[in-house]
């Protein structure tokens, strides 16, 4: 049996203050909008925490250290690929917020994100793994009947 498998490797990371406010970034594409944590790919030989700290810097110009990894979001794609979202959480940042190409990005109260209805990507339910410590896992596999995600 083969074990090797096929895997896009990405990022989210929770940038939160000492006043109860995250950092939020409003995507916009061509089939979506809405509110989501900066973060993007992990390149080639790039380690998972690295990529996490370029990814913030590239998309709001701040500088972070002593990422915490909360947890995974992962699927499995139609074709048996999977897509595999590292959650990383930190209160440590300098530097002068700036909005990049990825999207607008600002500070926002962390209650007022949970009610937020123009969340992207399931961040309903990820913020359960990024706040808590529950759960380590949101998973689906887009070939199964039911493709909600489950948390684990």
């Amino acid at each position: 049996m083969e074990r090797k498998q096929t895997a896009e490797l990405t990022n989210l990371v929770m940038v939160y203050d000492d006043s109860g406010n995250v950092l939020v970034e409003e995507k916009v594409g061509s089939n979506y909008r809405g509110l989501i944590f900066p973060g993007g790919h992990v390149e080639p030989g790039e380690a998972f925490v690295d990529s996490a700290i370029r990814e913030i810097r590239e998309e709001t110009c701040l500088i972070i250290k002593n990422v915490e990894l909360c947890g995974v979001k992962d699927w499995v794609e139609f074709d048996g690929s999977r897509y595999i979202v590292f959650l990383y959480k930190t209160n440590e940042f300098s530097g002068d917020l700036t909005s990049s190409d990825e999207g607008k990005v600002f500070w926002m109260p962390l209650e007022e994100l949970r009610k937020a209805e123009n969340k992207l990507w399931h961040l309903d339910q990820m913020l359960d793994l990024f706040c808590g410590n529950t759960y380590s896992e949101l998973y689906f596999n887009r070939n199964d009947s039911a493709i909600e995600p489950i948390l684990k």
